[in-house]
């Protein structure tokens, strides 16, 4: 007859291999991951085209959100308000050239929250604020507090500026522009971001360190540069330019016309120059998504993949020509949606897909809540767990996204913008996104809507309310500046 004290040894045994328990000294880790610039071109999104087999792979292990939104279609605003899980009326960061400490000093970004209980915070490349390609190689507007290490890679493809071609000659990062690159993915900067990954990755497996790493890719923001193989990958035959038709312009508000006086190319550029620019973000998404695959290979092969949670996301969406219009900055959903995917440790609907409205701002709390670290109680974010069990798990009736004087409200069917303070319907748009899925008719004034505008109005107002409250507790610097991007 066994001891008590050896069958109570034999149980905790089987217990514990029965158990998910992590790693001995481990707590559940975080891979960050994103992209600059990126709208929802993606195979797993449904693009015709577009190959991201590195992405859809990640997807397939993980729940992709159909419907997730920025908070502003800028990089500096929106990278500011999803890594503090503020709206940027919160922030009061609006212009890309700004610390976020210069109006939050006492604010506690996601990484730090980590960093807070024990976790090593490693950032590589572009996370928050950085002008690109100029300050590619230095640390732009980053966050020190934020982490206990920072890498800015620097390729080849900030000294072969001088072989972009760009539609505004010496514009390589404000205009449409790209280059077919010689040399290997290592030589390019987001190439050489996945080999750092996969050394720090490799280091955090031998120390069994805890780790919070975030991997930002400056493609495909401009200039499009990848190596020549991925242009090759979209002939311009296959490339289809949208098409705008007449008098179009005449339904929008002044405000969506006046882009056009900002970058007056946009109205003129050729169908040859189309194609070209096209093919260019194409090839630079690929590229992307070969350097995503370097780091999520390494994850697997040191054993880190079932102790991690990782997050694919983008700063914000980005037009091709839709609406006549090119890069980001509308309130089209070209540009504030955003691909968002939750992969690995504790998302149990893996390979789903789910069409629950998120915004950016809810990546702060969804990750605090799965790795069990503490968050701000003044986080405006809602935690999506629920959704990465039960994809049809509602968790909000709307996302909101602003930008200068607008503010836009995506709710399931409908999206409805207000530009300025006035309630004039000059500076209003409807759409109906279930007859007109890409926004092309503009209901304001159709009598059959006067309800829904009504209702959506006030939601808007609503929502604009509770993004304009004061989080308890955070210092809020509300000084002017001109550093806002205009366009």
């Amino acid at each position: 007859m066994m001891g008590r004290g050896l069958a109570l040894g034999i149980c905790l045994f089987i217990l514990t291999c029965n158990s998910p328990v992590h790693a001995a000294g481990s707590k559940p880790n975080v891979l960050f991951l994103i992209c600059d610039d990126l709208n929802n071109d993606l195979s797993s999104y449904g693009h015709p085209i577009v190959k991201s087999p590195n992405l859809d792979r990640l997807a397939s292990r993980g729940v992709q959100f159909n419907q997730a939104y920025c908070q502003m279609p800028f990089c500096g605003p929106s990278r500011a308000s999803f890594m503090t899980g503020l709206y940027p009326d919160q922030t009061l960061v609006k212009g890309n050239m700004v610390y976020i400490r210069e109006h939050t000093p006492n604010v506690i970004t996601l990484p730090q929250a980590f960093r807070k209980k024990g976790y090593f915070a490693a950032r590589i490349g572009k996370i928050f604020h950085y002008n690109v390609p100029g300050e590619i190689g230095s640390g732009g507007y980053d966050d020190p507090s934020s982490w206990n290490q920072t890498i800015n890679p620097r390729g080849r493809d900030l000294d072969d500026q001088r072989l972009i071609y760009s539609l505004v000659p010496g514009n390589t990062g404000g205009a449409l522009c790209w280059l077919a690159a010689d040399g290997e993915d290592s030589e390019q900067t987001d190439g050489i971001a996945a080999t750092e990954a996969v050394e720090l990755l490799e280091r955090f497996a031998r120390n069994d360190e805890s780790f919070f790493l975030a991997v930002g890719l400056y493609r495909p923001h401009l200039p499009f540069v990848a190596p020549k193989k991925y242009f090759d990958m979209y002939p311009l035959e296959d490339i289809e330019v949208p098409e705008v038709p007449a008098g179009y312009l005449d339904t929008v508000p002044e405000a969506v016309r006046s882009r056009f006086s900002r970058k007056p190319y946009e109205a003129v550029i050729s169908k040859e120059n189309a194609k070209r620019a096209i093919q260019g973000f194409y090839a630079s998404v690929s590229f992307a998504d070969a350097q995503l695959g370097i780091v999520l290979d390494a994850l697997d092969d040191t054993g880190l993949a079932d102790n991690t949670v990782v997050v694919f996301t983008s700063d914000h969406g980005y037009h091709l020509g839709e609406h006549g219009l090119w890069m980001k900055g509308t309130l089209f959903e070209n540009s504030a949606r955003v691909p968002l995917i939750f992969a690995g440790l504790g998302i149990e609907a893996k390979g789903s897909k789910t069409d629950a409205l998120a915004e950016m701002i809810d990546i702060y709390p969804t990750l605090a809540e799965l790795a069990g670290v503490p968050a701000p109680g003044y986080l405006s974010g809602v935690s999506l767990v629920p959704a990465l069990s039960d994809p049809s798990a509602t968790l909000r009736d709307s996302a909101l996204t602003q930008l200068g004087s607008g503010y836009t409200v995506r709710t399931a069917r409908y999206r409805y913008t207000r530009w300025g303070k006035g309630r004039s319907s000059a500076n209003m748009e409807l759409y109906d996104r279930e007859s007109d899925p890409e926004e092309m008719v503009n209901l304001i004034r159709n009598p059959n809507y006067a309800e829904t505008v009504k209702k959506m109005s006030a939601l808007l107002d609503e929502r604009i309310a509770d993004a304009l409250e004061a989080p308890e507790g955070l210092i809020q610097n509300t000084y002017e500046f001109e550093r806002v991007i205009p366009y």
